[in-house]
C-alpha cells in the first residue's frame, strides 16, 4: 500500500527522513511517495489546494499524510479520515478536508496512537507517521482513534464570475503561473481580456496554451487542473504582475 507525504518540512533538515524511517520500520514494504515538502512554512490553505489536486491521480487504498502543522502541540487534534477510496492523515485544522470531502467522507477519528515518549512539536514523526504505517498493514482506523463528526473543514475562496470576475489568487508555481479560484471559461478563444493587477492594468489574451502567444506575452486560460490561471508565455507572471496568493484579481473583457 502507497503512503503519500505532503509537508512544509523543506529538504535541507532530517524531517522528512525521520518520518520516512518511522514509516519503514513499522512496515518495511510500504511505499512511500513524495508530494512536495516546499509548501510555504504554515501555509495550510496552499497545502489543503495542493492535496485536493494531486489526490485524486493516486490509486484508492492511498494513505495520504499532510502536515503543515502551526497548531502542533497546542490543542488542535491529530485527524484520521476514511474516504470513499483514500485514508488522510494529519492535523485537524482544515488542511485534509478539501481532499477528503471531494472523494466523499465515510468516518473520521481523532487520532489516539502515539509512539512512545510523544514529543510536543514532532507529531508528524510522533503521530503521524507511525498512523500511516499501521493503516498500511491493515490496522483498521478505529483501532487508532476514536470516531469523530466535529473536525475544521477549509473552503477555496469562491469567485464572483460576471461582467467583471472578481478572483483570488490560490497558487502559484515554479514557473511563475498564477492559479485562481475560478473553475470555468470566462472568455472566447481569443479575446483580449484587462486584468487589475499590483503592477497595473495588463491586457491578456485569452488562449487555449501558452504556445499560442509570443514570448513575454501575458495571457489566461485554463490550465491542466481546470482553474483559470494567468500566465506569461516564457515567462514568469507572478514576478512580471506581482501576484501572490491572497490577492484579489479582477478581469474583464476590454
Amino acid at each position: 500500500m502507497s503512503i503519500a507525504l505532503l509537508t512544509d518540512f523543506g529538504t535541507r533538515d532530517y524531517f522528512v527522513a525521520v518520518m520516512r524511517g518511522v514509516i519503514m520500520s513499522i512496515n518495511p514494504r510500504a511505499v512511500v511517495v513524495d508530494i512536495t515538502h516546499e509548501i510555504p512554512p504554515q501555509d495550510v490553505n496552499t497545502a489543503a489546494l495542493l492535496l485536493e489536486i494531486v489526490h485524486k491521480w493516486f490509486p484508492p487504498g492511498t494513505i495520504f499524510v499532510a502536515v503543515v502543522d502551526p497548531g502542533v502541540g497546542t490543542e488542535r487534534a491529530p485527524l484520521l479520515i476514511k474516504t470513499r477510496r483514500y485514508f488522510f492523515v494529519g492535523p485537524d485544522n482544515g488542511l485534509l478536508s478539501p481532499a477528503a470531502e471531494k472523494d466523499g467522507v465515510e468516518a473520521a477519528y481523532h487520532i489516539t496512537y502515539r509512539l512512545p515518549n510523544l514529543s510536543k512539536t514532532f507529531h508528524g514523526r510522533d503521530v503521524f507517521a507511525p498512523t500511516a504505517a499501521l493503516l498500511s498493514l491493515g490496522v483498521p482506523p478505529w483501532a487508532l482513534g476514536s470516531p469523530t463528526d466535529r473536525w475544521i473543514r477549509l473552503q477555496i475562496p469562491t469567485p464572483e464570475v460576471g461582467d467583471v470576475v472578481v478572483t483570488q489568487v490560490i497558487y502559484v508555481d515554479r514557473f511563475g503561473n498564477v492559479y485562481t479560484s475560478v473553475r470555468q471559461p470566462i472568455a472566447e478563444v481569443g479575446s483580449e481580456l484587462c486584468v487589475e493587477t499590483p503592477s497595473g492594468l495588463v491586457k491578456a489574451k485569452y488562449v487555449n496554451t501558452y504556445g499560442e502567444a509570443p514570448p513575454g506575452e501575458t495571457v489566461i486560460l485554463i490550465n491542466s487542473e481546470g482553474y483559470l490561471e494567468i500566465a506569461i508565455s516564457m515567462g514568469n507572471a507572478a514576478a512580471t504582475h506581482r501576484l501572490k496568493p491572497g490577492q484579489v484579481v479582477k478581469i474583464r473583457k476590454c
